[in-house]
This record gives C-alpha cells, structure tokens and sequence, in this order.
C-alpha cells in the first residue's frame, strides 16, 4: 500500500482514556495472577534454579517489578520495556522462581513497544537491544549449564539426540520464537493503525472532494438558471416595450384597447419583477455564454415521444384547470420531467413511465413515477441531476420529493414529485 506523505510523517496517537483505564486494569490483573503462581509453583517445589530461592519478599518484589508495568504499556511503551526486561533479568539473575507467566509479560511489553512506539527507530533498537540481552544471557546460561550436567540428569531421556544439544536447542529455538513473534506482531499492530489512518485520511479528501464537486454543481445550476431566468425577464420586458407603445398609439383613438394593453403591461411586469428577484437569487459571474434550449409545459409531449422511443411505455395526464404558468416556473416543470425521464432511462430499467400534471388552486405539482427497480435510490440520486432539480424547485419556493413508490398495488417503482406555489399573476390570469 502506497503511503501518502501526511501518513509517512504519522506518529501513532497515544492510548485514549478508556485505553489507558484498561491497561491499568489487565496489569493489575496480571500481576496478581502471576504473584498466585508464584505461590503455587514456590509450594509444590517447582524451580528450574535448582532449589535456589530467596525469601518470599524478594520474591514478590520481582514478580510485582515484572508485571506492574504493563500498567502504562500503551502509554510509554519504551520505558516500560526497559523496565520490564532488565527486571525479568535481574529476577532470573536472583532466581526467583516464577518463570512461565513472566515469559509471556515479557512478551507482551515488546509486543507493546512494537505497536505503540512513536519514535520507530529508537523502538526498534530497543527490541534488539532486548532481545540480544536476552540470548547473551541465554548463552551464558547454557555455557555455565551444560558443563556441569551429569548422566544423571537426563536419566530419562529417550530421544535420538544427544541431551545437552537438545537442551541447547530447545532453549535457543524457543526464545527465537518467542522474541520473534513479540517483534513481528508488533510490527504488524503499528502498521495496520498507520494504514487506517490513511484510510481516514483519503476517506476525509474524498469527502471534501465530494463536498466541493456538489458546490461547483450548485453554482453551475444556479448559473444555468440565472441565465435562463434572465431570458424570460429579457423576453417580458421587451412585451412590456411593444404592449407600451402600442398602447400609447391608441390611447386617443380607443380607450379600450389602450386599457387592455396597460393591463397586459402590469402583468407582464408583475411576472417580470417575480422572475427577476428570482435571478438576482442566484445570478453567479461568468463570462461563458451558454445556449439555453427553448422548453415548457407544452413541450412535455416531446420528451414522452422521446422516452417511448427508447423503449418506454409513456402517459402523460394533466388534471385539474389548466392556467397560463409564468415562463420561468413552466421551464422548470419541464426540466425537472427531463431529468426525470433521463435517470429513469439509465438506472432504473424500467418499462414504463408516468407524468401526471395536477392545477390545484393555489399550486402546480408534477409528479413522475415509473416502474423501475426502487432499491436503487442511492445511485439515481448520487449524480448531480438531484441537485439541478432541487435548484429549480428552491429557486420557485417549491417542494422537492423522491424516493421509491409507497402506494399502489405493486408498491414498485421510483417518484419524483415537486410541488410549486402559483403566482398571484397566473391565479389572476
């Protein structure tokens, strides 16, 4: 796994509280079990020092020496290990006789420098300091050992090898073993916590990838909107021009047509006013022109043609009165059906297709839903064709909801349903 340069200059976090208590906890434990071994192995007469033991508290000041610092393991590891080695030494040097768990505390402590170390090289030359300590120690053993071994010592061996090499053997391939693994686990502990906190870290850069891909979305919706809002404003006040002068024309010869073209004027400037203060929302600077494609309520059987050619078996209803839509609001019923029908095409694998319009008497609702597969919420929505649609039905103080059909017989399928409030201009109109 390739390592980032944030992770090649990590150094792993101390232990949390809960970690430390823990620790506490499991060397205080230990170190009482130790000491009833001690006991027991002490009663029964069981000693590899050949009947050589100090007092009973010598004997547990080197037990307790051993064992009680692995109480802060995890939060100084290299003293820890320093102290636990050159006490297990000295207790071996003394011979105090508990052997078999204070092997395994031993074991432990390298284990920890080798998991928990934050200065790695000054850890890993502390394990070898250690573990060359204990071979020489080893060998010395062995040296001053097997010269003084008689026949009668290994009176009951049965093997094909000669006793004093297995002996030497034996003790040799044991503490490789032992020493071995205490190094290489710790070695595998470090680096699993330092590959997860690379995963943090990409896990971290591809949220904030993601975060800043969904705001350029945003702005370049926001954008497109403006500009076509822009249209729609540019369009309205070039009526309001020519409803102007056309009412000017005929204000001394027919006061009726000049009051029917004042009244178109105020409600083109009514509609004009209401989609600028939509704009100026969310008008963004650009330079780049943008070639926006004339669309509306009645241009929805276009896109149903288009679908059905595709492979999909289309209905379109509109219920209720239908009233004149404001240019704005109808541009955005049609791209909201657009995107609609193009994820339904791409992930939904669906057969059919449904668009209902419904003029209800103060709000316009679309309402899109085909029979496609509903579990797959998650990957219709992950593009930005979402963030488009909620633009366009924020930008119109609308409601925006999809999701996977609730209601019907088969309860399958997937809905986009977005509600507008009506202009006072279009309830009037």
């Amino acid at each position: 796994m390739t390592t980032t340069p944030l992770a090649a200059q990590w150094s792993r976090p101390g232990p949390t509280p809960e970690q430390r208590r823990a620790d506490v906890l499991i060397g205080l434990v230990v170190t009482v079990l130790v000491l009833l071994n001690m006991t027991l192995t002490t009663s029964a007469g069981v000693s590899v020092f050949g009947g050589r033991v100090p007092a009973l508290p010598e004997q547990v000041f080197w037990t307790v020496a051993i064992c009680l610092p692995l109480c802060w393991r995890r939060r100084w590891p290299e003293a820890v290990a320093i102290v636990i080695s050159v006490a297990f030494l000295v207790g071996q040097l003394r011979a105090a006789p508990e052997q078999q768990l204070t092997s395994g505390v031993l074991f432990a402590a390298i284990y920890a420098l080798g998991a928990w170390g934050r200065d790695r090289r000054r850890a890993k030359w502390i394990r070898i300091g250690i573990t060359a300590a204990m071979f020489l120690y080893l060998f010395i053993t062995l040296a001053i050992f097997l010269p003084r071994a008689s026949e009668s010592d290994f009176e009951h061996a049965s093997g094909f090898l000669p006793p004093l090499l297995a002996v030497a053997v034996n003790g040799i391939l044991v503490n490789v073993l032992i020493f071995g693994f205490a190094y290489f686990f710790g070695e595998i502990a470090w680096t699993s916590a330092r590959r997860e906190h690379e995963l943090e870290l990409r896990a971290e850069q591809l949220r904030a990838s993601q975060a800043e891909a969904r705001e350029l979305a945003v702005s370049d919706e926001r954008l497109r909107i403006a500009r076509e809002l822009h249209d729609v404003v540019a369009h309205h006040v070039s009526v309001m021009g020519v409803q102007a002068s056309a009412g000017r024309r005929v204000l001394d010869k027919d006061a009726s047509k000049a009051r029917a073209a004042l009244e178109s004027v105020e409600q083109s400037a009514r509609t004009a006013v209401d989609e600028l203060r939509r704009m100026l929302g969310l008008l963004r600077q650009s330079g780049d022109a943008v070639d926006v494609a004339a669309g509306g309520v009645d241009r929805l059987d276009e896109l149903l043609t288009n679908a059905g050619e595709a492979g999909l078996a289309t209905t379109l209803g509109v219920y209720g009165d239908p009233v004149p839509l404001p240019e704005s609001l109808s541009l955005a019923i049609y791209r909201i059906v657009q995107e609609a029908l193009t994820n339904t095409l791409k992930h939904a694998g669906a057969t059919s297709v449904d668009v209902r319009i419904r003029y209800l008497a103060h709000e316009v609702e679309v309402d899109v839903t085909d029979d496609g597969r509903s579990v797959l919420v998650g990957q219709r929505t992950a593009g930005m064709g979402l963030i488009g649609m909620r633009e366009r039905v924020s930008a119109h103080d609308g409601v925006l909801s999809t999701g996977p059909v609730t209601d019907g017989p088969s309860r399958r399928g997937f809905r986009v349903r977005a509600r507008f409030p009506l202009t006072r201009v279009a309830v009037e109109a």
